[in-house]
C-alpha cells in the first residue's frame, strides 16, 4: 500500500477528508521551502503538492507563474526540488509529498532516471500536467516500478472514456479540476463539483481531490462535504506573496489551519 493510499484510508475511518496544499518549490526563496513544508504539516496538511518550478506554466494563472518565475530567478531546478524533498524527509518521513509540474524536465532527466531519483528522494506521487492518459502508459508503469503513485488530471470536459483511461492508470488520487480555465481564474461552482464527482468515482475507483477555484476556508469546506480531498494552491501562493520574509511560515500556518478548522467542521455537521 502507497504513503499516500495509507493516508486515505486512515482519514476514511476517522470521517474525515484530506487537505492537500500546494506551494512552488524555491518559492519565496529556496531555504523557506522545507521550513513551508513543515507549517502545511504542522496546520494540517494531510498530502502537499509540491510544485516543479517551470518556465512555461500552461495549466496554472498569473499567481503560480510569478511563484514559478521567482523559484526560477533563483537557480531552482528539478534536482533541487527533489534535493528539497530529502531535505524534508529527515524530519518527517509520514506525510506524502506528490510532485506536480510539466514534462519538459523529467524528458530532460529522463524518465527512469526522474522515477528513481524521486524515490531515492522520499517523493510519493507525481503529476504531470502535460502527460494525457493516452500517452502515458509508460510514464504511469515506470512511475509504479518504482513505487510511485501516477496522479492524473480529470476537467468538467473531460469524456467518460477519459475517465476510464485515467481509472485505468491512476493511484492515490484524482486531481478533479473543478473549473475550464487556469488556477486562481475564477470562482467554483459548488454545485456542478457535486453533480460531476459521482460520475467520476463510478468510473474510477481511486479518491478524488478538487481543486482550482477554492479561495477561502468557506468553499474548502463546501467541497469537503462532496470529495475526498480540496487541493488549494493559489490562495497561499497569494499569502507567501504578501508576506515579509520572516512571517512567511506564520501567515501561511495561519491560513491553512483556518482552511482545516472548516473543512473538519463541515464533515463534522454532514455527519451529525
Amino acid at each position: 500500500m502507497s504513503k499516500i493510499q495509507a493516508v486515505f484510508e486512515r482519514l476514511q475511518a476517522r470521517g474525515r477528508k484530506a487537505l492537500i496544499p500546494f506551494i512552488t518549490a524555491g518559492d519565496p526563496a529556496p531555504e523557506l521551502t522545507v521550513p513551508l513544508l513543515h507549517t502545511l504539516v504542522q496546520a494540517g496538511a494531510d498530502i502537499i503538492e509540491l510544485g516543479v518550478p517551470f518556465s512555461d506554466p500552461m495549466a496554472d494563472g498569473p499567481t503560480i507563474q510569478r511563484a514559478s518565475e521567482r523559484a526560477l530567478a533563483k537557480g531552482v531546478s528539478l534536482r533541487h526540488v527533489l534535493g528539497m524533498v530529502a531535505n524534508f524527509r529527515a524530519d518527517d518521513n509520514e506525510t506524502p509529498i506528490v510532485l506536480m509540474g510539466y514534462a519538459n524536465p523529467i524528458e530532460s532527466m529522463g524518465l527512469e532516471a526522474f522515477a528513481a531519483a524521486s524515490f531515492d528522494a522520499g517523493v510519493d506521487g507525481v503529476l504531470v500536467v502535460d502527460y494525457p492518459p493516452e500517452e502515458a502508459v509508460e510514464f504511469a508503469q515506470t512511475l509504479h516500478r518504482h513505487a510511485l503513485d501516477p496522479i492524473f488530471l480529470l476537467a468538467p470536459t473531460s469524456s467518460e472514456a477519459r475517465m476510464t483511461q485515467v481509472g485505468a492508470l491512476a493511484s492515490g488520487y484524482i486531481y478533479y479540476v473543478s473549473l475550464k480555465g487556469v488556477t486562481g481564474s475564477a470562482a467554483l461552482d459548488v454545485a456542478a463539483v457535486a453533480a460531476r464527482i459521482p460520475e467520476i468515482r463510478a468510473r474510477t475507483g481511486v479518491p478524488v481531490g478538487v481543486g482550482f477555484g477554492i479561495r477561502d476556508a468557506a468553499t474548502a469546506a463546501a467541497v469537503a462535504e462532496l470529495a475526498d480531498a480540496v487541493v488549494i494552491g493559489s490562495r497561499i501562493i497569494e499569502e507567501i506573496e504578501q508576506s515579509p520574509s520572516d512571517k512567511v511560515c506564520v501567515n501561511v500556518g495561519t491560513l491553512v489551519d483556518a482552511i482545516r478548522r472548516a473543512m473538519d467542521a463541515a464533515v463534522s455537521r454532514g455527519q451529525a
